[in-house]
């Protein structure tokens, strides 16, 4: 600990997604930025403990699932042997090759960078702990401090305990015989598939009515049918009213619709939300305003309620994801330098990593009912896609939502293996403002997974090749939905 103050333009609290791009974009504009990160790594939980490392299991889940697959295709590789060690080891390569590329690029860009926990004092001076430093002054302030999972009333997640959130999870303890993953939205689906794959016998409860609460139903369809297959149960409308942690398994007391009330499991996952991480941190010696649930307001240049303080990332709220946070750290930072910078977007697509992916960006039907709003849909099953019965994911569909009036692309959705890759071409189509036309007469390559957002807009228009379409597909006017 020491007495030394040091003084910057811009100081960057929090080390993420967010808050490194915020940082680079100011070096990058001519200001003089300090990076302060409570961690020893830079990345966040999205580098060091979320998107990254979920994904690199997520694509040895795939490998393993397609080759189960190509049995049925006449080629058996047997069932696979797991090396979990040598699955953590691949796991953290991946991530300190890209820790080690972000501090790089600090040297590279001359940022201060900070390892210690910053509180604000006052507007523009944050104290440190655990640094080298005592307090940081500063013109402005990027807040970046991110998330952290949310925790049922009355469990603690314990240092290697059986209750585990979804950041312990990713550490994988082991492949657990039993495995209770409380939670049906995509943090708990993809945690779920990982272990499945590995040979966990899976079991998901969720208090709604169905996975993926809040999400356009007719694509969750798919999965929640792939999912009957692939976990041992599922449970919707039902909750977890008690936890029993002993040295060998957990013991669950499960209250909805479920056969059998008590239950034993070897580990349990839970996964029901993120809950910011504006807690503790001195905002109460600011005039940074929060909402009833903790999240940070701020306007289109991510400004808050203190002139000298600006906020990105998900401690400013839905949706909490990784590359919206990139964009706000990217505005906040010019705003900052003076350039005519707001957050001003039409569509943030977003990605479920499971089999098959979901994926969507901008209006869903569901919101269209909601708001009243007369939109018509073009849909396109993958069943007619030679490439999608190629790679054997038919039970896919691309779903294009329109204007009515305009034919303007207002929304896209995918369900489908390789969503993930096709879902920026629909976000870039809403923030164009496209027109169903511009997507039909686009040429897309044939045979791929991509012509289907093509065949979806002539579907609408009526001039689909590969399906039979008498007319527009279907319409939803006054928050009822009719075929015609």
């Amino acid at each position: 600990m020491g007495e030394e103050t040091l003084h910057t333009q811009v100081a960057v609290i929090g080390g993420g997604p967010g808050g490194y791009s915020a940082a680079f974009r100011a070096a990058d504009l001519g200001l003089d930025v300090a990076l302060i990160n409570a961690e020893k790594r830079l990345g966040g939980v999205c580098l060091l403990r979320g998107c990254i490392p979920s994904k690199v299991y997520l694509e040895i889940t795939e490998l393993i699932n397609q080759a189960r697959q190509a049995a049925d295709w006449g080629i058996d590789f047997g069932e696979p042997e797991i090396d979990l060690n040598a699955f953590r080891k691949h796991k953290e390569e991946v991530v300190g090759r890209l820790v080690k590329g972000l501090e790089h690029l600090c040297e590279q860009r001359n940022i201060e960078l900070i390892h210690g926990r910053a509180i604000f004092e006052e507007s523009q001076r944050v104290h440190l702990e655990g640094a080298d430093l005592d307090a940081v002054e500063f013109e402005h302030a990027i807040l970046a401090t991110g998330s952290r999972p949310v925790a049922l009333k009355g469990v603690e997640f314990k240092q290697n305990g059986r209750i585990m959130d979804s950041e312990s999870a990713l550490d994988l303890p082991e492949v657990p015989e039993r495995l209770l993953v409380v939670g049906g939205g995509y943090i708990g689906l993809e945690m779920a598939s990982v272990y499945a794959s590995l040979g966990s016998r899976v079991t998901i409860v969720e208090l709604t009515e169905g996975l993926l609460p809040g999400m356009d139903r007719e694509l969750v369809k798919p999965l929640q049918r792939k999912g009957e297959q692939y976990f041992e149960a599922m449970y919707f409308n039902t909750s977890v009213e008690e936890f029993e942690e002993s040295e060998n398994e957990v013991r669950v007391q499960l209250d909805g619709e479920v056969d059998q009330p008590e239950q034993n499991f070897d580990r349990v996952l839970i996964a029901v939300g993120r809950q910011p991480n504006t807690d503790g941190i001195g905002l109460e010696n600011t005039s940074v305003e929060l909402d009833e649930h903790g999240f940070v307001r701020v306007d289109e240049q991510r400004r808050t309620g203190d002139e000298h303080i600006y906020a990105v990332g998900d401690i400013t709220g839905e949706p909490m994801l990784a590359h919206k946070a990139m964009h706000e750290g990217k505005v906040a930072a010019e705003a900052i330098a003076g350039q005519p910078s707001a957050y001003d977007v039409r569509a943030v697509p977003a990605v479920v990593y499971t089999d098959p992916q979901l994926a969507w960006a901008g209006l869903s039907e569901e919101q269209a009912e909601e708001q009243g709003r007369p939109v018509e849909i073009g849909r396109f099953p993958w069943r007619a896609s030679g490439r999608a019965l190629a790679k054997g994911s038919p039970e896919g569909l691309t779903k294009l939502i329109f204007d009515s009036e305009t034919n303007r692309l207002l929304g896209m959705g995918i369900v489908g293996r390789g969503a993930e890759t096709m879902i920026s071409e629909g976000a870039l189509a809403i923030e164009l403002g496209a027109v169903a036309e511009d997507l039909a007469l686009t040429i897309h390559p044939h045979p791929t997974l991509s012509e289907t957002e093509s065949e979806a807009a002539e579907a609408f228009l009526g001039s689909a090749t590969h399906i039979l379409q008498r007319k527009k597909g279907s319409t939803v006017s006054d928050g009822k939905t009719t075929e015609t």
